[in-house]
């Protein structure tokens, strides 16, 4: 059977005998990997596309796009996704939000943070290390720390009102706490032992 199109497809030559069925079943099986395939999400598009052909792609009802990267294995990358909502982080034992809540959002392998954080008591939150949260399982980070420099009051004797927040990588705990845990640093001039307030809006890679 004669074949068109970058595809492809099969199609009927005029020497072939009149087996229409046969040929339609043909041309359906060929035009099918092809096909935009609709799944309802993820653990739909696994069961349902697990042994597809490479290059296959499939649409979430949520508008979700997958491309098949592989045919021996269920591997997948994502072209498009919802933004997915914040979500609250859980802060430390003494610890409340301070006008604007502490949140995280995880958008592929990128962890984004928002919020600020302060002392339950009112009393300021130490200079020298300290745990003053901790991100959900699925945003701890896997290759490496996550560092980046962050914003604190500058009420009282505070100088430069910068600090360090990290959160700890899956490999990594300390005595202050867990993977995953929030710490603040900061080496800011002689100040009345610590600052009010911290704002932990930033973000860090997964990988």
């Amino acid at each position: 059977m004669a074949t068109i199109g970058y595809a492809g497809l099969p199609v009927p030559a005029g020497g072939d005998g009149p087996t229409i069925p046969a040929a339609i079943a043909d041309l359906a099986t060929a035009v099918d990997p092809h096909l935009v395939q609709h799944v309802t999400n993820l653990a739909d598009r696994n069961t349902t596309l697990s042994d597809a052909p490479q290059h296959t792609v499939a649409i979430a009802d949520d508008g979700t796009t997958w491309v098949k990267t592989d045919s021996g294995s269920n591997t997948w990358i994502t072209v498009w996704e919802p933004l997915p909502e914040w979500t609250d982080i859980t802060l430390a034992s003494g610890y409340q939000e301070d006008t604007y809540t502490p949140q995280v959002r995880r958008i592929g392998k990128q962890v984004w943070l928002r919020g600020r954080i302060a002392r339950a008591d009112g009393a300021v939150i130490p200079n020298q290390g300290i745990s003053i949260g901790s991100v959900p399982t699925d945003c701890i980070p896997q290759g490496q720390i996550g560092s980046w420099a962050a914003n604190c009051s500058l009420a009282g004797s505070v100088v430069i009102g910068v600090g360090k927040l990290e959160v700890l990588d899956v490999d990594t705990a300390s005595s202050l706490g867990p993977p995953g845990s929030i710490l603040w640093w900061t080496q800011d001039g002689p100040t009345e032992g610590g600052t009010p307030w911290v704002n932990i809006s930033g973000s860090y890679w997964l990988d």
